[in-house]
C-alpha cells in the first residue's frame, strides 16, 4: 500500500495526555485526495477534533471539514458541495478478529466505527479521508441537469414511464 495523502499519526503516548487537533490538508494533500476520491477539485480539507485514552485504544472524536466539486453523474458538470461530516471513532486492539467464510456476523450501531489499532499508532488522517469519501454524494446532480438533458432528448425516468418503450411500439406492424 503506497504512503496516504494526508497522514496525521496519533500514537497511545498522544491519547493519554489528550489532544485537541485542528489541521489542514496543503494544496498537494488535497490534489492527491481529490484525485483519489475522483473529485473534480478538493478546496479545502480539515480535520478538528480531540482524542483521548480509551479502554484498549484510541478515541477520536470531531468533524471533517471539506469544500468539494464533483462532477455532476448524468452531463459531468461541476457540483461544488461543502461537508462538514461528525465523526466518532474507536481504534482498538484485536477489533478485527478472524471469522469463518460461514460465519454470519451481525454488528450493532455501536459497532460501526471500531477500527483496527496499529501498534501504539493511529493514522487518524487517513480515517479523516475516509470519512470523507463515505460522506461525498454518490450520485452528485448538477441544478441544471434536467434542463440540459431535456434538450439533448434525454427523458427523465417520470417522463419516460416504466412502459414507455412499449407504447412506442404500439401499433407498429409485426416484422
Amino acid at each position: 500500500m503506497s504512503d496516504p495523502e494526508f497522514s496525521l499519526i496519533v500514537t497511545l503516548a498522544d491519547a493519554a495526555h489528550g489532544r485537541t487537533l485542528s489541521v489542514e490538508a496543503d494544496a498537494e494533500a488535497r490534489a492527491q485526495i481529490a484525485e483519489r476520491l475522483a473529485l473534480v477539485a478538493l478546496d479545502c480539507f480539515f480535520i478538528t477534533g480531540e482524542v483521548r485514552a480509551i479502554a484498549g485504544g484510541i478515541g477520536a472524536k470531531g468533524e471533517v471539514q471539506a469544500k468539494v466539486v464533483q462532477a455532476c453523474a448524468a452531463t459531468d458538470l461541476p457540483v461544488p458541495a461543502t461537508i462538514a461530516e461528525p465523526f466518532d471513532l474507536r481504534f482498538l486492539r484485536d477489533v478485527d478478529a478472524p471469522v469463518s467464510e460461514d460465519e454470519e456476523i451481525e454488528i450493532g450501531s455501536d459497532e460501526l466505527d471500531l477500527l483496527p489499532l496499529e501498534g501504539d499508532r493511529v493514522d487518524l488522517g487517513e480515517a479523516a479521508v475516509q470519512t470523507l469519501s463515505l460522506a461525498l454524494d454518490p450520485f452528485p446532480r448538477h441544478p441544471d441537469a434536467d434542463r440540459i438533458l431535456a434538450e439533448k432528448g434525454v427523458l427523465s425516468e417520470e417522463a419516460a414511464g416504466p412502459f414507455a418503450a412499449l407504447a412506442k411500439l404500439r401499433g407498429k406492424p409485426d416484422a
